[in-house]
């Protein structure tokens, strides 16, 4: 019997057991191993256990490759996880100087959250949309980082690895399945086939080698096939669907804990989350009775969401793009700390259950554009559904902001500056979608479109999405919400149309944590001023959004201990 294997059966001296394996520290000199070096261990295992994330990251030598997700490869992952927290809790803090104690705690936060998803909410188990990420083939696609034929042949590597990976997911799915996880499955698998078949044939039609078009078509057949197969495979749970989806408010509060770093009581959450709802629904109030005096506040709505684009989202968001970054500039609102730029482009079938998101190449990369996806309406929808989801012109003008100028693609660039290789790698879920949020309110704070009722109701129809997904979460998953209840809270307090409403309703079952957009916003909010107080106020908003996020991406509370521990 090895080593490891005696440890796993030795029950109540499992702890020390991992400890004398895995410690950070030569019994024979009790010298401390270099923290660095554990940190570039730890990267470099975790890419062998989630080559996906690797290959977008930037590191292409893991291109090709999905995850082992066998009942055997899930437990070598947790496993392998469960060592590395402990090989980092060895580690003293007398033994690290504040920034490597500041990463320790960024690691173990980061395992912790991994841990939570698979051990104690079972997503690999339970939730299709825990395969999503690493399925996604789109750097091959759309990132040039390599010539297309070489894509293309580490795209049919991947293709050839789909079926093993489809049966893994088809095994591993735990029956029966919520209705609303049989949807977002359908729409996953079945959009990577058609993707398959579609865009990334016409992707690499250009690729004038007969022997890799024929093994393109060897292996990019089968994998759609295995797909469609589990696409077909998951309709047939429909007769049995639950709405069993509820993590309940024990493992609710322990995902915010784990994931997040925040332990808030669920009741004090919830008023977090009503006050900032009454707050955006007076100031929605307060900005139609100048956009559009005579009518009620859904009308105003309505009226500011019939401004389409006219020349179509794409088009538009381009030319937003301009106008915020040249906004952010002017108004000193934080450091832009390089030239790079993102582009705009429709979202690929297989991403289209949200309406807009960024891909930003990992820090493994240079010199490569951003894209930032906007979602054409689902065409299973009516003409009406269809016309009504595309966001009127002031409501994607904060969209942009969200995701690119000064939201996500700023925080990206600041990001993959960080010290921290770590840091420019993993990320907390509330600092991404909070700052990105906040970022949206900060533009329209500092004066963008100078006062501008109808920008002012883009700027609030998108904080009362987010507050309503806050309280939807809450709702679903600790007060037995149903997903019609969500749905109509998203109509009337949200101003969201019948296939929005629909849409955002169902992710909240799956994506419980989607409350960290207005969680993470007010976070944000509340050190910034804290932090700012002693320091001038609004007159320091640069100095504060430059230091927040030079950070990475951590959890909000370490941030907010690390930025006020030498306030007084």
């Amino acid at each position: 019997m090895t080593e490891s294997n005696r440890c796993s059966r030795m029950g109540s001296f499992w702890l020390s057991c991992w400890l004398i394996l895995f410690a950070p520290f030569s019994i024979a000199d009790s010298k401390p191993a270099a923290w660095p070096t554990f940190v570039e261990e730890f990267i470099a295992g975790y890419f062998e256990q989630q080559p996906t994330f690797a290959a977008e990251a930037g590191r292409h030598e893991f291109d090709g490759r999905l995850p082992d997700w066998s009942p055997a490869g899930l437990r070598r992952t947790e496993s392998w996880l469960e060592a590395q927290r402990l090989q980092a809790l060895a580690y003293p803090d007398q033994a690290l100087t504040s920034a490597q104690r500041f990463e320790r705690d960024y690691l173990l936060a980061t395992v912790a959250k991994e841990l939570f998803w698979r051990q104690v909410a079972r997503r690999p188990f339970k939730s299709p949309q825990f395969y999503a990420g690493a399925l996604d083939p789109n750097l091959y696609i759309s990132r040039p980082y390599a010539p297309l034929a070489e894509r293309m042949r580490v795209f049919i590597a991947y293709a050839g690895n789909v079926p093993r990976a489809a049966a893994q997911i088809r095994a591993n799915l735990e029956l029966p399945l919520p209705r609303t996880y049989i949807d977002i499955g359908k729409t996953v698998f079945g959009g990577l086939a058609k993707f398959y078949e579609v865009e990334a044939k016409a992707a690499f039609a250009g690729v004038a080698d007969p022997a890799l078009q024929r093994e393109f078509a060897e292996q990019v057949g089968p994998a759609a096939q295995a797909l469609r197969e589990l696409v077909a495979w998951l309709e047939q749970q429909r007769p049995t669907a639950t709405d069993a989806f509820a993590l309940g408010p024990e493992k609710f509060s322990r995902m915010l804990a784990d994931t997040e770093a925040v332990e808030i009581p669920l009741p004090k959450l919830e008023q977090m989350g009503r006050a900032d709802l009454r707050r955006n629904l007076k100031a929605l109030a307060q900005a139609c009775r100048r956009f559009a005096p005579r009518a009620t506040t859904a009308e105003c709505v309505a009226q500011a969401e019939a401004h389409k684009p006219p020349a179509g989202p794409v088009a538009v968001a381009t030319e937003q793009l301009k106008h915020l970054k040249a906004f952010v500039a002017e108004r000193q609102l934080l450091t832009i700390p390089s030239d790079d730029e993102a582009t705009v482009a429709p979202s690929p079938p297989y991403a289209r259950w949200n309406l807009a998101y960024i891909d930003i190449p990992g820090p493994y990369e240079h010199g490569l554009p951003s894209v930032y996806y906007v979602a054409p309406p689902d065409p299973a929808w009516t003409a009406a559904e269809q016309a009504a989801y595309l966001p009127g012109q002031a409501n994607l003008l904060f969209v942009s902001a969200h995701e690119v100028w000064p939201g996500h693609f700023l925080q990206f660039l600041h990001a993959h500056r960080a010290g921290s290789k770590f840091a420019q790698l993993f990320g907390s879920y509330a600092f991404s979608e909070g700052w990105a949020h906040y970022s949206e309110e900060l533009v329209w704070e500092a004066g963008l479109n100078d006062g501008d009722p109808e920008t002012h109701t883009g700027q609030l129809v998108n904080a009362l999405l987010r507050d309503v997904r806050f309280l939807a979460a809450l709702g679903l998953h600790t007060q037995g919400w149903s997903v019609e209840q969500a749905e109509q809270m998203f109509r009337e307090q949200a101003f969201r149309d019948p296939g929005n409403a629909r849409q955002q309703a169902a992710r909240g079952t799956f994506d419980p944590a989607y409350l960290n957009y207005t969680l993470g916003k007010l976070l944000i909010r509340q050190l910034r001023d804290d932090w700012c107080a002693q320091r001038g106020g609004r007159a320091a908003w640069r100095e504060f959004h430059d230091a927040f996020l030079s950070y990475g991406s951590p959890p909000i509370p370490l941030v907010s201990k690390a930025m006020l521990a030498g306030r007084d």
